[in-house]
């Protein structure tokens, strides 16, 4: 129900820190110092930028969640549950989805190539952030700065407690705008449920935004090339369109899994 965070240079750093010497420029390093806090609580830098997104508060009374992406091949209509996380990704020629137990999928014509129960919630923990790292069995930790165009966002390591979601050891990296603590970059491994750490950090940018009744949310995220460490240009963008939010939820059978559907297991990685 996940998948999620550029080296780990643990020497690098403390060397770092010893002599006084700042990440180079759109490079950002991890530094493995856990931060400890009861249950319940955040980072006081995270509780600023999920104040700056509209608060937890406001958040947490939203009960569904739908938008539009437009593809190549047509528009995918994602649809979330947020208190359950069941959800709905509708398109043309195939639909899948969470009904709470299982991920299913619905494609008579062999449209989809993906891996549903990777993909299924993928777009909804990109979108849904910072929101979604307040999520239980979060762990936090301190990290450098993100240098990117000679700019310094300062940020928060989080990292999924053993047993937590599909793929726990993936690690993510939010960075923030010191001056506005909204979230600007969001770093993030991707270990494939390997059960093994990566080092190998893909960077999305955060800077397109849009209010909803109070809630900021992305109109769109921007994914770039990372190089010998550093983040380079722009890669990729996915629009978000027709947002909605709603305190209302949605009948129980809008996440059903259809009968002709199949259920889906993992993809084991080669």
């Amino acid at each position: 129900m996940n998948q999620r965070i550029i080296l780990f240079l643990l020497c690098v750093v403390f060397a770092r820190c010893r002599d006084g010497v700042k990440a180079p420029e759109n490079e950002a390093v991890a530094v493995e110092n856990e931060i400890t806090l009861e249950s319940g609580t955040y980072p006081p830098q995270l509780q600023k930028v999920f104040e700056v997104h509209g608060g937890l508060d406001l958040w947490k009374q939203q009960r569904t969640l739908s938008y539009e992406i437009p593809k190549k091949s047509g528009i995918e209509i994602h649809t979330i549950d947020l208190y359950s996380r069941e959800d709905i990704i509708e398109a043309s020629d195939y639909r899948m989805g969470f009904d709470g137990k299982d991920v299913w999928l619905l494609d008579p014509f062999g449209a989809y190539q993906g891996d549903p129960v990777f993909y299924h919630n993928l777009m909804f923990y990109f979108y849904a952030m910072p929101f979604v790292l307040a999520d239980d069995g979060i762990e936090y930790f301190e990290t450098e700065p993100l240098v990117y165009e000679g700019k310094e966002y300062p940020g928060i390591g989080i990292r999924y407690q053993n047993g937590v979601g599909t793929s726990p050891e993936d690690e993510y990296y939010l960075h923030y705008d010191p001056d506005t603590y909204q979230m600007a970059w969001l770093g993030y491994t991707v270990t494939y449920r390997t059960g093994e750490r990566s080092d190998d950090v893909h960077w999305i940018r955060y800077d397109d935004w849009t209010n909803l009744e109070g809630i900021v949310l992305p109109k769109s995220i921007t994914w770039h090339l990372v190089e010998e460490g550093k983040i380079g240009k722009a890669r990729n963008t996915v629009i978000f369109e027709n947002i909605a939010l709603s305190k209302e939820a949605k009948d129980k059978d809008v996440f059903a899994k259809p009968e002709a559907a199949e259920v889906r297991l993992p993809v084991q990685p080669q």
